[in-house]
């Protein structure tokens, strides 16, 4: 049995920083304040994803190919919609392949099936992504 001087503080004592039980003690921001941290944070996750990241580089250097042309091929907005939003998904699952990744190398560098499982399957979403880009624009520009 736990004395009273090392029983768990009530939740209101527990946490100065958070009014929520859990909550990380780094949500304590704000209105305009959060959103101009918020802004900052991707903007590194953006630069970190192309320094270190070969396939993001990659992939950003083709969307800078793709949105243009997306914009002169496309018949209508709609059309010109599609195909940009094919391009930039393929963007944002790369990103979230390679935070997955990174979260699992912190985790630890041994080879272990469930770590291989999971980059795996993050590097499934990409390839996804990138049929669904040579989908839409297959059906956009073959009709």
């Amino acid at each position: 049995m736990q004395s009273s001087q090392n029983a768990p503080k009530d939740s209101a004592q527990h946490s100065s920083t958070s009014k929520h039980i859990g909550v990380s003690p780094f949500k304590g921001k704000t209105g305009a304040r959060r959103l101009i941290n918020a802004f900052g944070y991707s903007l590194e996750g953006f630069k970190a994803a192309f320094v270190h990241e070969d396939a993001f580089r990659q992939e950003v250097f083709l969307a800078i190919v793709l949105i243009p042309l997306a914009v002169y091929l496309g018949k209508n907005s709609i059309e010109q919609a599609l195909m940009i939003a094919s391009v930039l998904l393929v963007l944002i699952v790369e990103l979230l392949n390679s935070a997955i990744e990174a979260a699992v190398d912190h985790t630890s560098t041994e080879r272990h099936t469930l770590a291989k499982q999971a980059k795996d399957i993050g590097s499934s979403a990409v390839f996804i992504a990138v049929v669904i880009v040579a989908v839409v624009w297959g059906f956009v520009l073959l009709g």
